[in-house]
């Protein structure tokens, strides 16, 4: 099996590791009632999507 002559640079692997890093997810508001929801996702509070009433909330 293959080992490497000389040990990687802390460059070197920092570069490599540059595209692991994690992003926030994209949130949008909801049109009825204001709270932040996912894009293209009905609303978990109201329950609508697009003006329009989708799912009815569970009664909490």
């Amino acid at each position: 099996m293959p080992v490497p002559k000389k040990k990687s640079t802390t460059t070197r692997r920092d570069k490599r590791r540059t595209n692991q890093k994690l992003s926030a997810p994209a949130l949008s508001t909801c049109e009825h009632c204001g709270s932040k929801k996912m894009p293209h996702v009905v609303c978990p509070v109201c329950g609508y999507y697009g003006g329009v009433e989708r799912v009815r909330p569970a009664d909490s």
